[in-house]
């Protein structure tokens, strides 16, 4: 059992946190008994539950990986950081391209003290306040536009966040916003919970207890189908392989090719801006 710790002032241990519960999945220490009661609610659905979150990161450092060495970009935006774990944006970036520049957006007070902590007085990486819900206030933010520059092509990166905004929170909308603000030759990376349909019964009541389990406890949590992620690509085109489960975009000799119970519950993908 993790090890209980002192929470910074104002954070809530007594509700279960999104972000604290994926550090739990990760194996970090950010996180309170409220959220690995969650963690192992989950686990009681889909037992190798922790694979799917370690696979989401995988995805991450393999896109960042590509977008520096493969495709030139050297500015990220990370909307729905989470708290920091090994393997970070910033991280993957500058050990290939040291002046690559990183904004981290998140609207968790914990993040927020974390993140900063963590980056300390790296001058190429700054910490954004922000709800995903409010697409202006990131893509207009005065200090981003600043930092970044919006005339050269921006890496986007939204991992296991979109399935968080409700379908009355008008995700559509938001892309589209975001997408409009990014620059020829930019790219956009998503992973989304996925729920297969009529195509796979067995996963797709895996999707409808996951999601039912997360809006109980957060009170958010979408498993949508694959047209509807696709959807939040807009006319971007997608990069091979498309929007595939997490484990079949582009493996590396270090990724795990074993097909897990959730294989297919959560899609990732690639598009470029042309």
């Amino acid at each position: 059992m993790a090890e209980e710790r002192v929470p910074p002032p104002g954070i809530d241990v007594t509700t279960p946190n999104i972000a604290r519960v994926y550090d739990a999945f990760l194996g970090g220490k950010d996180n309170f008994a409220v959220d690995r009661e969650v963690m192992a609610l989950a686990l009681r659905n889909v037992p190798d539950a922790k694979e799917h979150g370690k696979a989401n990161r995988a995805l991450l450092r393999r896109v960042v990986r590509l977008m520096v060495a493969d495709y030139g970009i050297r500015q990220f935006i990370d909307i729905g950081s989470g708290l920091p774990t090994m393997g970070n944006v910033h991280e993957v970036a500058q050990e290939i391209e040291p002046k690559a520049r990183i904004v981290y957006v998140d609207n968790d007070p914990m993040v927020a003290v974390h993140a900063r902590a963590l980056l300390g007085r790296n001058d190429a990486t700054r910490f954004l306040t922000a709800d995903l819900r409010h697409p202006d206030s990131i893509v207009g933010d005065p200090g981003m536009r600043e930092f970044l520059d919006f005339d050269e092509p921006i890496g986007l990166l939204l991992f296991a966040i979109l399935h968080h905004i409700g379908d009355d929170e008008n995700p559509e909308g938001i892309m589209t916003t975001l997408r409009d603000a990014l620059p020829s030759g930019s790219y956009v990376a998503i992973s989304h919970f996925h729920n297969p349909g009529k195509e796979r019964p067995e996963d797709a009541a895996r999707a409808y207890a996951s999601e039912k389990l997360f809006n109980e406890k957060f009170g958010t949590g979408r498993w949508r189908t694959k047209d509807e992620i696709r959807a939040y690509f807009g006319d971007f085109e997608l990069l091979r392989p498309g929007l595939v489960p997490m484990w079949e975009w582009r493996p590396g000799p270090a990724d795990s090719r074993i097909r897990t119970l959730t294989h297919h519950l959560t899609l990732g993908g690639v598009g470029r801006k042309q």
